[in-house]
C-alpha cells in the first residue's frame, strides 16, 4: 500500500513544457485551454501529518513506516519563495500553505515573512489542523500571513477522534482558533468534511457553534481524491441538503460571490448572528463541480506542479530550481506554458457520470476510481 503516492506521482513526473505556443501574447498574463486565468498557488510545505484522517491519510497506508520525503528532496524556504515570486509576475493573487500539516515543517514563519516581503505581494493564506496553531499564530500574523483556514469535522470528541484517527481532542482545535483570533486574525474559515454515516449528526453542533463569532463554516462533499481514502459515492451528503438541514433551525440566505473562481456557495444568517458578520459556505465538488471557474495551480513539497487537485501526474519544477544555467525568465516562461496547456474538468466530468440516473452507486464508485490520482496529502487540498 506504501507504494501508493510514487506510482500515482512519481513515475508520472513529467518536464515542464519547453516554450508557449506561437499563438499564446507572451505579455498577457497566461490562460489555459478553457480560458482560465492563474490566480491562486496552493504550496505543500511538508507531507506529513500528525493526524490520520480517514479521508486524507489513513493509518492504514500511512504507517510508522511509511517512507516519506527525505530532508534534501523538499524545495527548500529559498525555493519556495522563489517560485511564488515568478507566480505572482504571471498573475497569482492569492498563496496558500498547505500540507500535510504545514504547521510541522520548521521555521514556517520564515517562509511566511519571505513570501510577504515579495514586490506585488499576495494574499498569503494557511489551511492547518490547528492543533499546534496556538504556538504559532502570533508569530504567523507577526511574520504577514493574511488568513487562515483550519479543518474541524466535528465538535464531540468520540466523532472527531474517529475521523481524525489521532490523540487530539477538539477543544485542542478550538484553542487554536481562539489563538488566531486573539492575535488579530479577521479571516477565519473553519472545513468540515461531511461523511454520511460518520459525521452528519456533527453539521448542526457544527452551525451552532460558529453562528455569531465572525468564523465563517463551511461544509465540504466527500471527494474522491487520491486512492486511499475509501471513498463511496453513498458517502456523499449533498450540499443541497446541507442547506435545508440547516436552514430549517437557523434560516438563511444565499450571497453572491465575492470574486471569480471562489469555490465555496455563499450563505448569511438572516438573523441577528448576521451582524457579526458570521457566514456559512458550501463546497460542492461532487454535485455541482466548478471547474468551469478554476484558477489553482499546486506545488507539491518535493517541486512538482499539479495543474488540478485530481491530477494524475505532476510536472517538474524542481530540477529547474536547482539548475544555475537556468534564469527565472526561462521559468517563468515554461511555467506559463505548462498552464496554457492546461485543459482539466475532472470534477465536471465526474458529476456528469454520478449524474447517471442508469446507474448504482457501486458502479459509479468503480468508474471513479479507476483512474489513479495523486493523494491529497501530497499537494494539500
Amino acid at each position: 500500500m506504501s507504494a501508493i503516492i510514487p506510482i500515482a506521482v512519481s513515475s508520472n513526473t513529467q518536464p515542464l513544457p519547453r516554450a508557449l505556443p506561437a499563438a499564446i501574447d507572451h505579455a498577457a498574463k497566461p490562460k489555459d485551454q478553457l480560458g482560465r486565468p492563474l490566480r491562486d498557488l496552493r504550496i505543500s510545505v511538508t507531507d506529513r501529518c500528525n493526524f490520520r484522517c480517514t479521508y486524507c491519510m489513513p493509518r492504514s497506508v500511512f504507517t510508522p513506516d511509511y517512507p516519506y520525503l527525505a530532508r534534501s528532496e523538499l524545495l527548500s524556504f529559498d525555493e519556495i519563495a522563489r517560485v511564488a515570486g515568478i507566480a505572482v509576475g504571471l498573475g497569482v493573487e492569492k498563496i496558500r500553505l498547505t500540507g500535510g500539516e504545514p504547521l510541522l515543517r520548521k521555521d514556517l514563519p520564515r517562509l511566511v515573512a519571505q513570501l510577504a516581503a515579495l514586490p506585488h505581494a499576495p494574499e498569503l493564506t494557511l489551511t492547518t489542523n490547528a492543533a499546534l496553531l496556538a504556538k504559532y499564530a502570533q508569530p504567523l500574523k507577526d511574520a504577514g500571513l493574511d488568513r487562515i483556514t483550519v479543518s474541524l469535522d466535528a465538535l464531540d470528541d468520540a466523532v472527531f477522534k474517529r475521523m481524525n484517527d489521532a490523540d487530539y481532542a477538539v477543544a485542542q482545535v478550538l484553542g487554536g482558533i481562539d489563538a488566531a483570533l486573539a492575535a488579530g486574525f479577521k479571516h477565519i474559515k473553519v472545513n468540515c468534511v461531511v461523511q454520511r454515516s460518520v459525521n452528519l449528526n456533527q453539521v448542526l453542533p457544527l452551525a451552532a457553534h460558529f453562528k455569531g463569532t465572525g468564523v465563517t463554516l463551511r461544509f465540504i462533499e466527500f471527494m474522491d481524491v487520491g486512492a486511499t481514502n475509501g471513498w463511496r459515492m453513498d458517502e456523499v451528503v449533498p450540499s443541497a441538503h446541507l442547506v435545508n438541514l440547516i436552514h430549517a433551525v437557523h434560516p438563511i440566505s444565499p450571497l453572491g460571490k465575492h470574486y471569480a473562481g471562489e469555490v465555496a456557495q455563499r450563505w448569511q444568517y438572516d438573523d441577528s448572528a448576521a451582524d457579526a458578520g458570521s457566514e456559512i459556505g458550501f463546497i460542492s465538488s461532487v454535485t455541482q463541480p466548478f471547474c468551469g471557474d478554476c484558477s489553482r495551480l499546486r506545488l507539491s513539497t518535493n517541486g512538482q506542479l499539479f495543474t488540478c487537485l485530481f491530477a494524475q501526474q505532476g510536472w517538474d519544477m524542481r530540477s529547474l530550481l536547482r539548475d544555475a544555467q537556468v534564469d527565472d525568465a526561462h521559468i517563468a516562461q515554461r511555467f506559463a506554458a505548462l498552464w496554457a496547456q492546461r485543459r482539466d474538468q475532472y470534477s465536471a466530468l465526474r458529476s456528469a457520470q454520478t449524474q447517471t440516473q442508469t446507474q448504482t452507486h457501486t458502479q459509479i464508485q468503480a468508474q471513479i476510481q479507476i483512474v489513479p490520482k495523486v493523494e491529497m496529502s501530497f499537494i494539500g487540498g
